[in-house]
C-alpha cells in the first residue's frame, strides 16, 4: 500500500510544471535567480539552527548523564558574537542584492541585455504592445502592425518587447510566469513592462490580482515564435474581417467569461490612448483634455457660466437658476485705469474671441459673447467718468 500511495503521489507531481523555477524569459531567470540567491541566504541560518535543535534535544536529554550540567551559565561571547554577525552580514548581503536588482528588473527600465549570453542588438526595434484587461478578458493591440487580437497574443524570440498596460473598470495584473514578474493595469493609468522570451513555446498568461467572478477564466495564450513564424501569426491576423473601432471596443467592454481567441485584421490607430483617457465613448470628455483645462487655469468665468443651470431669458435661451438672479462673477479689483485699459483692449476682434465660451458634448451650444462693442465703449466711458472722481472700479 505504501509503494501504490509513493507511486501515485510520484505520477501526480509529475504533471506538475513549476514555470517559476524553469522560465523562458531572461528577466524571469533573473528573477528566478533572486529567489535562489535570497532562499540561499536564508538557509545559512535556518539549516544551522534546525541541526542544532535536533543535536541538543539528544545531548541534553535526561538520560545522558555524561553531557555538562551548569545551571549557573549565563553568558559566551562566541555565542554572542555567532548570533548577531552572522545575521547582520545575511541582511546586508541581501540587502545589497535586492536593492541592486530591483532596479535593474525595474519594468519601466529598458533591457539591457537578451540574456546572459546576448547583447541587444542595436538596429533591432521592440516589439510594442497595447494590452487592455477588461471584464474577463485581455485585449492585445499591435501598433506597429495596425492588428489585435482577443485572449492571444505571440512575440518573436529573442526580441525586446515593450508592453504598455491599461484596464477598464478594476484594477488587474499582468503575470505571464514564463517571461516576467506581474504589472498592474489599471483604469485611467499606463504602466510599462520590458521583458523578452528567450525560447519558442507556448505559455500560460492570467491575472494575479482578483477582479470578480470570472477572474480564474481570466486567461490567455502567450505563444513565443522564431521571426518566421512570428510574422506568419501577424498575416493570419490580417486576414480577419474585423475591424476594432469605438463601437465594437464598447461591446468587448461589456463583462463575459470565457471569451474564445478572437483576431481583428485592423484596429483604429488612437483606440488605446482613447482608453487611457477613458472616452472611448465620444459623448464623454477626455481625461488629457481635462488635465489641459486645468493646467490652463480651469474653465474660465465664460466657462463656468456655461456649466450651471439655466436662469432668465438670455437671447430667447432660458437659463433657469435654482437660487437668485442670473449669477455674477468677481473677476479682479482693479484701479480705473487699468479696467479702461482692459475695456479698450476687449474691443479688439482677435481678442473678443477669446471670450466665447467653452463647449462640450454634455453642455448646450455656447452663445456669443454677452458684451457688444457699444457696451463696452459705455462701460469704458464710465469708468474714465469715477476715475476723474477719484473712485476705485470693481469690475
Amino acid at each position: 500500500m505504501k509503494k501504490l500511495l509513493l507511486v501515485g503521489a510520484a505520477l501526480a507531481l509529475g504533471g506538475c510544471q513549476a514555470v517559476v523555477l524553469e522560465p523562458a524569459g531572461d528577466v524571469a531567470i533573473q528573477q528566478r535567480n533572486l529567489i535562489y540567491i535570497a532562499t540561499a541566504l536564508m538557509l545559512i541560518v535556518i539549516i544551522p539552527v534546525m541541526v542544532m535543535t535536533v543535536v541538543f534535544a539528544w545531548k541534553y536529554r535526561a538520560g545522558n548523564e555524561k553531557a555538562n550540567y551548569d545551571p549557573n551559565w549565563d553568558h559566551s561571547t562566541k555565542i554572542e558574537l555567532a548570533v548577531w554577525s552572522v545575521p547582520l552580514l545575511i541582511i546586508v548581503v541581501l540587502g545589497a542584492v535586492t536593492w541592486t536588482m530591483t532596479h535593474l528588473l525595474d519594468p519601466y527600465r529598458p533591457l539591457g541585455r537578451l540574456d546572459s549570453d546576448k547583447a541587444i542588438i542595436a538596429n533591432v526595434e521592440p516589439l510594442k504592445v497595447e494590452v487592455v484587461s477588461l471584464d474577463w478578458k485581455w485585449l492585445f493591440i499591435y501598433p506597429q502592425y495596425g492588428v489585435a487580437s482577443l485572449n492571444v497574443m505571440a512575440a518573436p524570440v529573442d526580441r525586446p518587447i515593450e508592453f504598455s498596460l491599461t484596464s477598464t473598470v478594476v484594477m488587474n495584473s499582468f503575470y505571464v510566469p514564463a517571461l516576467a514578474g506581474m504589472i498592474y493595469t489599471m483604469p485611467g493609468m499606463e504602466t510599462k513592462l520590458h521583458a523578452v522570451i528567450n525560447e519558442p513555446g507556448d505559455f500560460d498568461g492570467f491575472s494575479a490580482n482578483y477582479s470578480g467572478k470570472g477572474f480564474s477564466e481570466m486567461r490567455f495564450n502567450f505563444m513565443a515564435r522564431d521571426d518566421a513564424g512570428f510574422d506568419e501569426w501577424i498575416e493570419s491576423v490580417r486576414a480577419s474581417e474585423e475591424h476594432l473601432d469605438r463601437t465594437l471596443y464598447r461591446k468587448l467592454e461589456a463583462p463575459t467569461v470565457s471569451d474564445p481567441e478572437r483576431l481583428f485584421g485592423s484596429v483604429d490607430p488612437d483606440l488605446f490612448d482613447l482608453i487611457v483617457n477613458m472616452c472611448v465613448d465620444p459623448a464623454k470628455m477626455c481625461m488629457s483634455e481635462m488635465m489641459a483645462i486645468d493646467r490652463n487655469g480651469g474653465l474660465g468665468l465664460a466657462g463656468i457660466h456655461n456649466t450651471l443651470p439655466e436662469t432668465g431669458l438670455s437671447r430667447g435661451v432660458a437659463r433657469a437658476s435654482v437660487f437668485g438672479p442670473a449669477p455674477r462673477y468677481l473677476a479682479a479689483i482693479c484701479t480705473p485705469d487699468e479696467a479702461i485699459a482692459a475695456l479698450r483692449e476687449i474691443e479688439k476682434p482677435e481678442v473678443r474671441d477669446r471670450f466665447k465660451r467653452l463647449t462640450s458634448l454634455n453642455l448646450p451650444q455656447p452663445h456669443e459673447a454677452d458684451m457688444t462693442p457699444i457696451m463696452i465703449a459705455d462701460l469704458a466711458a464710465t469708468f474714465e467718468e469715477l476715475a476723474s472722481d477719484g473712485r476705485r472700479t470693481t469690475p
